[in-house]
């Protein structure tokens, strides 16, 4: 007899654990299925593992310049230990992969060990059916072990059934990953020695991260972009300014740019670059990144069977993840763009609370979703930019201030970037915050707060940030957004 569950959630990446964690929390019977690794791609092949593989190339940066810090190095010049570093980011990675287990067993969440398709969908007071297969072996090695006491192969019931399969690398036809010449991020992450040389196919956030990785420890990298700037989704401002920084550091990036063909050698690859004007540049380097995009993972699930609409690869939903069938629900990359993890988590607690109606759950805000790239320099943003805001009729005020004229990234040695803010004229409605530079990525939050609670651009004015600090820039930015910026 299939056993019965309140919820079943099918993966267990960050949206998907974390669904679990609350589902429990708000009294449901819960299980998670699982058919790879505790914390999905994220934790295990995507933003964890990749952190600590930038962490590394950080260190590395600070040694090539420690005497802009005073500081010397008897010995020589410090040489990356490829296999040192890429076993750290593989520990960082297990040791939060054993954290989901722990998290799972604390909150009384049965997790289901294997490939699961829907057999069954929700029908008024039947539950819906969930097969669980056993898990076809998988090209990512190593992978971590089993964890104890999980149950597997059988079928199992849930009155509400979330999906949270995440995605997987796109691949453009003709210039398929084989993950020996052709990397994807799974390869990338676990390189066997430091190429010379390096072609990444694609300048967003994965593309440039490991553009950003891989100069740093040394190898000559040439991106190429299709469209007319890096990392496009940023400001132009925020773009142009993170593609000097890039050139600086001896990146090559053509833009307005495809690969057409890729000729495999021996131990290296030959990439046909149609430019702009048409012309076609050669160019061979020892390895080159797939890093354009990536798709849903949708496939094998039942879904086609059970009448779930999907679209370019992902499941339609609505603001609270509901699909258009009753009792199937989606979060996460699977249910679309932006394809990050942090709005994952956040989907899944809508999604779950909405299920039990719990008080004052309202559908997410995809404006106010920051978004991170760790290159060197980071990259933070949210809302909305300044085309954009234009582009919408909007009267705004612009503010920006510089890394070079705060004193703590002074200090730091890391006085380049700066800070932009975007206000409605009339209102005072903070509409977007753009940045660039040192830690970045650790300041944005401060917009998003400010963003949610509807802050105005005098009540941020009023704040009193802590100095000396790089928040501070924060604030600066809006003073300059209104002509008052008091350090500029």
């Amino acid at each position: 007899m299939a056993e019965s569950y309140d919820v079943i959630i099918i993966g267990s990446g960050p949206g998907g654990y974390v669904t679990a964690v609350r589902s429990a929390q708000l009294g449901f019977k819960t299980a998670i299925v699982e058919r790879e690794h505790l914390g999905g791609i994220c934790l295990n092949w995507g933003c964890i593992p990749t952190k600590a593989l930038l962490r590394s190339a950080e260190i590395m940066h600070y040694s090539d310049h420690l005497k802009d810090y005073g500081l010397k190095l008897e010995g020589g010049k410090i040489m990356p230990d490829t296999a040192a570093v890429v076993d750290r980011s593989r520990k960082v990675s297990l040791r939060l992969n054993t954290g989901v287990g722990f998290l799972m067993k604390k909150n009384k969440v049965d997790v289901i060990w294997g490939e699961a398709k829907l057999s069954k969908a929700p029908a008024g007071d039947k539950p819906g059916e969930v097969v669980v297969s056993k898990t076809a072996k998988k090209a990512m090695e190593p992978q971590p072990p089993v964890p104890k006491g999980v149950k597997g192969e059988g079928t199992y019931t849930a009155k509400h059934i979330i999906l949270a399969t995440g995605a997987r690398p796109r691949a453009l036809p003709g210039i398929e990953p084989d993950g020996k010449l052709i990397w994807t991020y799974f390869e990338a992450m676990v390189p066997k020695e430091m190429p010379k040389s390096l072609l990444v196919m694609g300048s967003g956030a994965i593309g440039i991260e490991f553009a950003s990785f891989y100069r740093t420890m040394g190898a000559d990298v040439t991106v190429v972009e299709l469209l007319p700037a890096v990392m496009p989704v940023e400001d132009a401002e925020v773009s142009k300014f993170a593609q000097k920084q890039f050139e600086k550091q001896g990146m090559k990036i053509l833009l307005e740019a495809k690969v057409t063909k890729v000729e495999k050698g021996a131990n290296s690859v030959t990439a046909h670059v149609e430019m702009k004007d048409g012309k076609v540049e050669k160019i061979t380097a020892d390895r080159m990144i797939s890093a354009v995009g990536v798709q849903g993972n949708i496939e094998n699930l039942g879904l086609e069977a059970l009448g779930v609409k999907t679209d370019r690869g992902c499941v339609v939903v609505d603001g609270y993840g509901k699909t258009n069938v009753p009792g199937i629900y989606a979060i996460g990359d699977v249910a679309g763009p932006p394809m990050l993890a942090h709005k994952a988590e956040h989907e899944g607690v809508v999604c779950v609370e909405k299920i039990a109606n719990f008080p004052g759950v309202h559908p997410i805000d995809k404006l106010k979703i920051p978004g991170c790239t760790y290159c060197s320099p980071q990259v933070a943003s949210v809302g909305l930019t300044e085309a954009k805001a234009k582009a919408e009729g909007k009267d705004i005020r612009v503010g920006r201030f510089p890394f070079s004229a705060n004193g703590k990234a002074i200090a730091l040695g890391e006085d380049q970037g700066f800070v932009k803010t975007i206000f409605d004229k009339k209102t005072g409605q903070l509409l977007g915050a753009h940045m660039v530079g040192a830690e970045v990525t650790e300041l944005i939050q401060g917009f998003v707060v400010a963003m949610n609670l509807e802050t105005t651009e005098e009540e941020l004015m009023h704040t009193i940030f802590p100095h000396p600090t790089l928040s501070e820039m924060m604030k600066e930015s809006v003073l300059d957004a209104y002509g008052r910026a008091l350090n500029a």
